[in-house]
C-alpha cells in the first residue's frame, strides 16, 4: 500500500495538513509580505555588515579614502558653478548661488548614487545569492544605507557651506532631518525596483545614465525653477513642477536658504514629497518582494 495511504488511514489527514501541523512549508515558496518583513528585519545586522564591507573595499585603497565621500559631489559642485555662474551667468537670478547649486547637487547625487549602484546590486552578487540564504532585498537595502551615511558625511559640509554664504540659522534647518528621511525611504524603494529590473533587463542598466541626465536637468539643480514657469504650462508645467527630486530638492532649499522661489507652497511640497516616499517606497518593496524566488537563476 503507498505510504500516503497510510498515513491517511493511520492520522485520518492529508500529508499537506500533516506539514500545515508542524510547520512545514513547500520549498521555495514565496513567504508572505509581513514574514518577509519580519525575516528581513532580523537580518539588519548582517545589512550593517555588508554595507560596511562595501566601504571598506571601495575605498580602502586609496589614500584619501572616505574623504572622497564629500569630495566627489564637491568637486562636481564646482564644476558646474564654473559653467553655469561664471560661463553662462545663471548666478546673476539667484541670490546665493553657490548653497543653491550645493543643495541640487548634493541631494541629486543621493538619489543618482543609490541608482547607479541599486540596479547591479542583485546581477552584481550572483555568487553571493546562490551560496548563502538571505532576503535578497538586503543587497539594494545595504547599498541605499552606503549612500545614506556618504551623504550624511556631504550634508555636514553642505552646512557650513550654507553659513560660510551667510545664510542664518532658523528654526526650519529643524526640517532637513524629516527631509532627508524621506528622500532616503524614496531611496530605498527606488534601489529596490531598478534592482529587480535590472536583474531582469541587463540592457536597462545602459540606459540609466541617460535617464539620470534628463532627470538632472528636469530638477532645477543648476537654475531657478521659474525657468519652467516660463517655458511651460498647464500639465506639461505641473508635471515637471511634480517631480520627486524637484519636491525634495526645493524642500531643502526652503529649510536652509531665505528668500528662495519655489515651484509651489510649502505645503504643497511637503504633501507631494510625503505621497512619493509612500508610493515609491512601499510598491519599489512590494514590486522587488514579488521577484524573490527568481533572483539568481537562470
Amino acid at each position: 500500500m503507498p505510504q500516503t495511504a497510510v498515513a491517511d488511514s493511520d492520522t485520518g489527514l492529508s500529508l499537506r495538513e500533516l506539514a500545515r501541523r508542524h510547520g512545514l512549508s513547500a520549498a521555495g515558496k514565496l513567504p508572505s509580505l509581513p514574514a518577509y518583513t519580519r525575516l528581513l528585519w532580523s537580518y539588519r545586522h548582517f545589512i550593517a555588515s555588508y554595507a560596511n564591507a562595501k566601504v571598506t573595499s571601495s575605498l580602502g585603497k586609496t589614500r584619501l579614502g572616505l574623504v572622497w565621500q564629500v569630495l566627489t559631489p564637491l568637486i562636481n559642485a564646482t564644476v558646474y558653478f564654473v559653467i553655469f555662474g561664471f560661463v553662462l551667468g545663471t548666478d546673476r537670478d539667484i541670490k546665493n548661488f553657490v548653497p543653491y547649486l550645493c543643495i541640487g547637487v548634493f541631494l541629486f547625487q543621493f538619489t543618482q548614487s543609490v541608482v547607479q549602484a541599486g540596479i547591479q546590486s542583485i546581477s552584481g552578487n550572483l555568487g553571493l545569492i546562490r551560496a548563502l540564504h538571505f532576503p535578497r532585498a538586503s543587497l539594494p537595502l545595504a547599498i541605499t544605507t552606503i549612500e545614506v551615511r556618504n551623504t550624511l558625511a556631504s550634508m555636514s559640509v553642505l552646512l557650513l557651506i550654507t553659513l560660510g554664504f551667510r545664510e542664518p540659522v532658523t528654526l526650519e534647518w529643524l526640517l532637513i532631518v524629516p527631509i532627508f528621511l524621506l528622500q532616503a525611504i524614496f531611496n530605498a524603494g527606488l534601489a529596490m525596483f531598478v534592482a529587480r529590473l535590472g536583474s531582469k533587463v541587463a540592457d536597462f542598466k545602459q540606459l540609466v545614465p541617460f535617464i539620470m541626465r534628463i532627470w538632472f536637468y528636469g530638477s532645477a539643480v543648476l537654475y531657478p525653477v521659474g525657468v519652467f514657469a516660463e517655458k511651460l504650462d498647464g500639465w506639461k508645467l505641473a508635471v515637471v513642477e511634480a517631480n520627486p527630486l524637484l519636491v525634495f530638492i526645493e524642500l531643502m532649499r526652503h529649510a536652509l536658504m531665505e528668500n528662495v522661489e519655489l515651484a509651489a507652497s510649502p505645503l504643497v511640497l511637503w504633501l507631494e514629497a510625503i505621497a512619493w516616499t509612500l508610493v515609491v517606497g512601499v510598491s519599489g518593496y512590494i514590486y522587488f518582494w514579488r521577484g524573490e524566488k527568481g533572483y539568481g537563476r537562470g
